[in-house]
């Protein structure tokens, strides 16, 4: 039995639900794998633990890869988890006056983004709807996500800038209406990829192709039956039980609205666009982000993709997504 190390980006929630039903389930010692997961610190450092060898494979979403690779390190996308980002602009119906449902109505509002890149995506959004120069989009506060959430609750801002789900985990809360704009329904960028390094795909490339299998197989598990995986994911973090409602509804979204494109149809499971790639380094290289030059498309192979196993190549019709079914 080979071990890997599987580097988190975050705290256990449901975005990761199908890593621990995979487990569970023997999905990785099927394959021949000890899967060993590491508590995560965020995706920038899921991203460098990677590149440097300190992990195997790590979970990092796509503008970390790229913001890591122009500091002179080299994580390997070796697939693309979620083909949509996760960012969103969500409100609080009390606060805003109105339901949120166009970005047209945020002109004339204050807006206060959670972290440096959803505000780069919220930015482009805004440009996309001709709103950008009427919006105060604010700087992002180094306190983070939850002071910004704190704006929101006392009426500081009219609306927030995080991920789909921190609306609805705020109206479940506090019992307030909350609206959300997902912004990855409109720009066609990427949000979590799996990463590796070079080095590591090269001397263990069954392994890797191993390993994404079994994830393929548990994304398709908790895809089927969402009440299992996040089951799964509460036995292991027995301090989400009082979440379980939220972490099912974080899931629930990333299955049925982040993972799936025309693309998963007919590339498979975790194949990556090289057009959204390049979008994503283009409004990455538009801002003061970076640190250096970029090159997309040396961000990211499909080499390690086994397309010929059922769970992956045909990943649409194993979810009830083939052509005709939705």
């Amino acid at each position: 039995m080979e071990t890997v190390t599987f580097q988190l980006n975050w705290e256990p929630n449901g975005f990761q639900a199908p890593y621990f039903l995979a487990r569970s389930r023997g999905f990785y010692e099927e394959e021949g794998i000890d899967v060993q997961f590491l508590e995560g610190h965020g995706s920038p450092f899921a991203a460098e633990q990677a590149a440097r060898g300190r992990a195997d494979v790590a979970l990092a979403g796509a503008s970390a890869v790229l913001a890591k690779q122009s500091e002179g390190f080299d994580p390997l996308a070796v697939a693309a988890v979620t083909k949509k980002t996760p960012a969103a602009i969500y409100t609080l119906r009390d606060v805003f006056g109105e339901p949120l449902e166009r970005p047209e109505q945020l002109a004339g509002r204050t807006v206060a983004p959670s972290a440096t890149k959803t505000r780069i995506l919220a930015a482009q959004y805004l440009e996309d709807a001709d709103v950008r120069d009427r919006v105060e989009l604010l700087p992002v506060d180094p306190n983070t996500h939850h002071r910004v959430q704190h704006k929101l609750l006392d009426g500081t801002v009219d609306a927030a800038v995080g991920v789909v789900t921190n609306g609805n985990e705020l109206e479940r809360e506090y019992d307030r209406a909350a609206d959300e704009l997902h912004i990855g329904d409109h720009l066609g960028v990427y949000g979590m990829t799996l990463v590796t390094n070079r080095a590591f795909a090269s001397d263990n490339a069954d392994a890797v192709r191993s390993f994404l299998r079994a994830t393929a197989h548990g994304w398709a598990a908790s895809t089927n039956d969402p009440a299992a995986a996040i089951e799964t994911l509460v036995a292991r973090n027995a301090t989400l039980e009082r979440r379980r409602p939220i972490e099912t509804h974080k899931f629930e979204v990333a299955a049925e609205n982040l993972q799936f494109t025309d693309h998963v149809r007919t590339a498979g499971w975790g194949a990556h666009d090289v057009d959204r790639w390049r979008r994503l380094g283009s409004m990455l290289s538009a801002t003061d982000l970076l640190d250096g030059t970029i090159d997309p498309d040396a961000a990211w192979t499909n080499e390690y993709l086994d397309s010929d196993a059922d769970v992956v190549g045909r990943y649409a019709d194993r979810i009830g997504r083939g052509r005709g079914e939705g």
